[in-house]
């Protein structure tokens, strides 16, 4: 009796070692030993397949604006040829002292011109007499710079400007003296991106050039070389 009960005890111990495991048993997330989730990685590695664009006025400034500017300086290294280095795009709002929600749609505004995201500018001093206290918001800026620098300069002398009412030009003073120029505009709405239907308020901007030009000679001939439409005196 004993050595049958032996037989069936090994037996069973057999059957027990014999059975299949489960696939994917006691493997976190059903998935190899390397994590589990091997879908998910592959899924992240997965791109698109478009080529991005280069902005058209970075060819631009290589084949028209270096050659011109090398020519009519006489500049011997390539370096010492003046670039554009930022855009800053501000918008100032004394009115959202009384105003505060003119702030949002000065920040969509922006956000729909430059294609980033604006910061919201607050006054660093009190001043009573304009009922100012520090703190508040009272503008609104975006800084741009690389390829959407060169996409902004593009649609703002190439449809901006054209839309102003009896353009003749920017002026050509408009210089800090070490080659920056900045402009204003006293309408948002001359940018196609602005619907004029929505608009609450006609708000004005600044937009300034800032470029590695020493003189405001350098600059203003960088800037009239990408396309800057300025007036003739």
């Amino acid at each position: 009796m004993a050595d049958e009960k032996t037989e069936k005890s090994s037996e069973q111990s057999e059957k027990k070692e014999k059975k299949p495991r489960p696939e994917g048993a006691g493997k976190k997330g059903g998935g190899d030993r390397r994590g589990g989730g091997g879908e998910q990685r592959e899924k992240a590695k997965v791109v698109s397949a478009n080529a991005a664009v280069a902005p058209r006025f970075i060819a631009k400034y290589k084949d028209v604006a270096i050659p011109a500017l090398t020519k009519q300086f006489g500049y011997t290294n390539p370096n010492e040829v003046p670039r554009l280095e930022k855009i800053v795009v501000n918008m100032g709002l004394g009115a959202a002292v009384t105003n505060p929600k003119i702030i949002d749609s000065a920040v969509e505004e922006l956000r729909a011109v430059t294609g980033q995201k604006p910061v919201v500018t607050r006054s660093k001093k009190a001043i009573a007499s304009f009922k100012l206290r520090a703190g508040l918001p009272i503008g609104a800026m975006v800084t741009l710079r690389k390829a959407k620098m060169w996409e902004f300069l593009d649609r703002f002398v190439s449809l901006a400007l054209p839309r102003m009412r009896d353009f003749r030009g920017v002026s050509r003073r408009a210089f800090d003296g070490q080659g920056n120029y900045t402009i204003g505009l006293k309408e948002q709405i001359i940018f196609p991106e602005i619907d004029y239907d929505r608009i609450d308020v006609i708000k004005g901007l600044n937009v300034s050039f800032v470029t590695t030009a020493n003189t405001d000679e350098e600059g203003r001939a960088l800037l009239q070389h990408m396309g800057m439409p300025f007036r003739a005196t």
